[in-house]
């Protein structure tokens, strides 16, 4: 390795999964439906108050969470709108922002495989990358447990 190049401090969190469903489907639930399986509980700003999940579906479109009282909570915005192939948005809900992005890639016609990428750990100090690593198993944990849901939902449907 030359001297002049440095390793990533902070790489980006990958998860993938494969999901028994046609990438259509799988991409439309995905953003179709979030608001349906996400589990907002631990994963949400709002928690128990959180009635919804919405991707307004277009580049720049905003991603975000209803309360019961009606209160709009951001979660970003997106970035990245390439149905059905990719996903992509700014994750705002740490000090610093970061992005999500989501590949669905057909492997069959009713088998997709769906990666997931969070990156732009770097734009975080020490001190925020350890509040945000250490609940619940921080982010790695989080989206694979994510994932694992949004899997069962896509099949069940």
């Amino acid at each position: 390795m030359s001297d002049n190049v440095r390793p990533l401090r902070r790489p980006p969190i990958r998860q993938s999964t494969l999901v028994r469903s046609g990438r259509e489907h799988t991409f439309e639930v995905f953003v179709r439906d979030i608001g349906v399986w996400w589990p907002a509980r631990p994963h949400s700003l709002g928690q128990e108050r959180v009635v919804s999940v919405t991707v307004e579906r277009e580049l720049g479109g905003r991603v975000y969470e209803t309360w019961a009282d009606g209160s709009q909570v951001g979660w970003g915005e997106v970035i990245v709108w390439a149905p059905p192939e990719r996903f992509g948005m700014t994750w705002t809900i740490l000090p610093a922002v970061t992005e999500v992005e989501l590949t669905f890639t057909a492997l069959a016609p009713a088998l997709t495989r769906v990666a997931l990428e969070h990156r732009g750990w770097d734009r975080l100090t020490e001190e925020q990358l350890a509040g945000a690593t250490s609940v619940s198993g921080g982010y790695e944990a989080g989206w694979k447990r994510i994932l694992e849901i949004f899997v069962q939902h896509v099949e069940g449907v």
